[in-house]
């Protein structure tokens, strides 16, 4: 299968490591094709950057879908607040995954309940918002490092702050996995579940296997 994860930030190093985390968890027969719009937001941290990035991500979406060879069977919006996901899928003739969905749905299954450690407190409003439409009941908590994402991106070392909020989470919640709340804490994962003893649930990964498990129920 073609999957196209779209980064609705213009970020090209976070695209990269998108892409990166994809590829690392597809298997061989997928092709992992990732891009972030040229226009729009650097980052996402809060409701105006999410509604900023809508018209743009679209616009890539779009472009992807009218293709006349390569048009992805699949795609992944690459955002944790799932920016523009109802959208997308009313447009596109292909499953279309947002990161926050695939990754509560999949820390539900694996563990039944989890907390999200996401980067700034913009966003856990939002957190809150999607945990509740799409796992009620399994989120017990939606905590913020407060590290800029692209300070989580270019900075390896913040793994530290985020682990040590990962840890503070399931203690306070009793909960029995973590969701990371933002694309750029990918290559954490698993570091953190090695650290944590739980299953650490990104995203970016979550969305890919999700994408080619559902490549048999897709209509041709």
């Amino acid at each position: 299968m073609r999957l196209l994860l779209v980064n609705p930030n213009t970020t090209a190093s976070m695209t990269a490591a998108i892409a990166a985390t994809a590829a690392g968890v597809a298997r061989p027969t997928t092709t992992v094709e990732a891009l972030n719009p040229a226009e729009g937001p650097p980052s996402i941290e809060n409701d105006a950057d999410e509604y900023r990035c809508v018209p743009y991500l679209l616009d890539v979406l779009r472009d992807a879908r009218d293709r006349t060879q390569d048009r992805p069977d699949a795609y992944v919006i690459a955002c944790f607040g799932d920016p523009g996901l109802e959208q997308a899928r009313a447009v596109l003739g292909a499953p279309v995954l947002g990161i926050a969905q695939a990754a509560m749905h999949a820390a539900t299954l694996l563990a039944g309940t989890f907390s999200v450690v996401t980067s700034m407190s913009a966003t856990v409003p939002r957190g809150w918002e999607l945990a509740k439409s799409y796992t009620p009941g399994a989120c017990l908590g939606v905590y913020a490092c407060d590290i800029p994402v692209l300070r989580i991106d270019s900075d390896p070392s913040t793994v530290e702050p985020i682990a040590e909020l990962c840890d503070e989470a399931l203690r306070t919640d009793g909960s029995r996995s973590i969701v990371l709340g933002c694309a750029a804490m990918a290559r954490f994962a698993g570091p953190l579940a090695q650290r944590l003893g739980v299953p650490v649930i990104d995203g970016v990964a979550a969305a890919t296997r999700l994408a080619e498990a559902l490549e048999p129920l897709t209509p041709r």
